[in-house]
């Protein structure tokens, strides 16, 4: 990844607490590694430790920012949403201390399945839809501790910030980051400020966020798993912003048949242009999608999920042994599920 820093490990540990371990990941803003807190035990001392790139460690507006937004977003406290331990800044570098989920990105497995021609089947996209808005909602209605609003809008849902764990639910990740990223004087990278293609209208005019935006971008993100499509497809920055103000979505029946008629009605509503025509909270829509259709479980989720990415799961389950960290649990607390063949397989070629 180029910019990123030279070597592995910080000379000394994370804010005296966290070691950085092996890159799991990279992208337009960070590369992604396993880390180890080494202040905690059983699974909460597996972490994942994001190291941004040094262009946003330098500028003090960016950093002061997201440091304002860590100490908000760490008042989110939700299965459906990935934990921020910590913002780090430690010689002249910045780091996101995140709970670690073992899992895929929601992009990296309808990119897999699109390379084949397959869908998300629709149960799974719905019970991931049910999880996403879910951890919106949380996330939306979050207080402090004198029981005042925080205010939170996300500002960046888009499939490359939803891991799909094989506890068998989505996770959402990145709150604040956005947000932060946006303050920036320069962004460079025209990923920093977003994924346009999932901005609602009035946050691509610049206009005022609110959770109803959030609310679109889940819609966006629904439509695409329900359809194997791209909503909105332009090749670059200035044709995305010209398409998404002009172009009328069409339902997600348009393109997949058989589809509920009410779960078109619910996808569209999320999609309306005026942000007053959608769903009024996440919530709202959670519970519309899971009055109107079936919702697969998380152990089918979870199936599903290896199904697509065994090899990287087994890879990273690898990892975490030589780190010395326990192994991730199929679908933590529920004892009571069988573990199937797959995860015994996996857990069989990790050994050594």
């Amino acid at each position: 990844m180029s910019g990123e820093p030279s070597g592995l490990v910080p000379a000394s540990p994370l804010a005296n607490r966290y070691s950085l371990g092996s890159r799991i990941g990279s992208g337009g803003m960070a590369t992604v590694y396993l880390g180890r807190d080494l202040k905690a035990t059983g699974s909460r001392a597996t972490v994942a430790i994001k190291r941004l790139l040094p262009a946003l460690a330098k500028d003090p507006e960016f950093v002061a920012t997201l440091v304002d937004e860590g100490r908000v977003v760490s008042h989110i406290d939700h299965p459906n949403v990935v934990a921020l331990r910590e913002v780090v800044t430690q010689d002249q570098e910045l780091f996101l201390v995140l709970e670690y989920v073992h899992g895929e990105p929601l992009s990296s497995l309808w990119k897999g399945l699109a390379i084949t021609g397959r869908r998300i089947p629709v149960p799974i996209a719905c019970a991931l839809a049910r999880d996403l808005l879910s951890g919106l909602h949380a996330a939306h209605d979050a207080k402090d501790a004198s029981n005042r609003p925080l205010g939170i809008v996300h500002r960046d849902v888009s499939p490359h910030n939803v891991i799909v764990g094989v506890d068998g639910r989505a996770h959402l990740l990145d709150f604040g980051l956005a947000k932060a990223a946006g303050r920036m004087a320069s962004t460079g990278n025209g990923s920093v400020k977003g994924k346009l293609a999932y901005m609602a209208p009035e946050q691509l005019r610049g206009g005022l966020v609110s959770r109803r935006s959030d609310v679109f971008a889940a819609s966006v993100v629904l439509w695409e798993m329900l359809t194997g499509q791209r909503l909105f497809d332009a090749k670059n920055e200035g044709a995305i912003v010209l398409e998404r103000m002009t172009k009328v979505p069409s339902p997600p029946s348009s393109v997949v048949t058989g589809l509920p008629p009410d779960l078109d009605a619910i996808v569209m509503r999320g999609l309306a242009h005026e942000p007053n025509e959608r769903h009024a909270t996440a919530e709202d829509m959670a519970v519309a999608i899971v009055r109107c259709t079936r919702l697969d479980a998380p152990p089918a989720i979870a199936d599903w999920v290896a199904s697509l990415a065994l090899p990287g799961l087994a890879h990273r389950t690898k990892l975490l042994g030589r780190m010395g960290g326990p192994r991730p649990s199929y679908i933590e607390g529920a004892k009571e599920l069988r573990q199937p063949s797959w995860w015994r397989a996996l857990l069989g070629r990790t050994k050594h």
